[in-house]
């Protein structure tokens, strides 16, 4: 049994396995990175979705970034910036980003694959990162939990209250998010190349 799943109610055989997989940290993180590439490289956009597709993408990439600079895993509890609109923003970044990539994609299957991936490891994610932050921050993690939802925000207020400032070092250091940044929006040209007609072949 991981380490994630210990303290949940004991399981045997098919289930037993398949919690063990749904709860699986690197899993889940290499797949969401992998399915970048499969989305971008199989690609078939068409101008009319690639491109509110890559907005949304962005949105998401951008959304990533900026919480990972207020993020210090199990040291302090982020309440703010981001944090104060949802607990889980890196997840929601994530979300928009999946969106993002299906829709300028441009086919049918991405949508499937992408909803079967959300399926399987996001629940068991945020179930494990609340319990977590529980443990760890007791009485101040339940009264911000309380008021603040888990993925989608109920407004914008607070967003600005922040008592830390974006800050790089934790961005990169904690969570090499600029990285992730490079490659993903790599991912998007390589899409943007693959448009029947591009902008600048118009243009030139």
């Amino acid at each position: 049994m991981g380490n994630r799943t210990k303290a949940l109610p004991e399981l045997t055989g098919i289930a037993h396995v398949y919690r063990e997989i749904r709860y699986h940290e690197f899993s889940r993180q290499a797949i969401g990175i992998l399915l970048i590439a499969v989305f971008g490289y199989w690609c078939a956009p068409v101008e009319s979705l690639y491109w509110p597709g890559a907005a949304i993408a962005v949105v998401g990439i951008l959304f990533r970034l900026y919480a990972s600079g207020y993020v210090m895993k199990n040291k302090e509890l982020a309440t703010t910036g981001p944090y104060a609109l949802v607990r889980h923003p890196l997840y929601t970044g994530n979300i928009l980003m999946l969106i993002g990539y299906c829709l300028a994609n441009s086919q049918v299957w991405p949508w499937l694959v992408g909803a079967g991936f959300l399926w399987i490891w996001y629940p068991a994610a945020i179930e494990y990162e609340d319990r977590k932050l529980n443990m760890h921050f007791g009485e101040t993690w339940r009264a911000w939990s309380a008021r603040t939802p888990a993925l989608i925000p109920r407004s914008f207020s607070g967003m600005s209250d922040a008592e830390t400032s974006w800050s790089f070092a934790k961005s990169m250091k904690q969570n090499l998010e600029p990285v992730i940044v490079v490659y993903s929006l790599a991912w998007l040209w390589w899409m943007w190349k693959q448009l029947p007609v591009n902008l600048l072949d118009t243009l030139s």
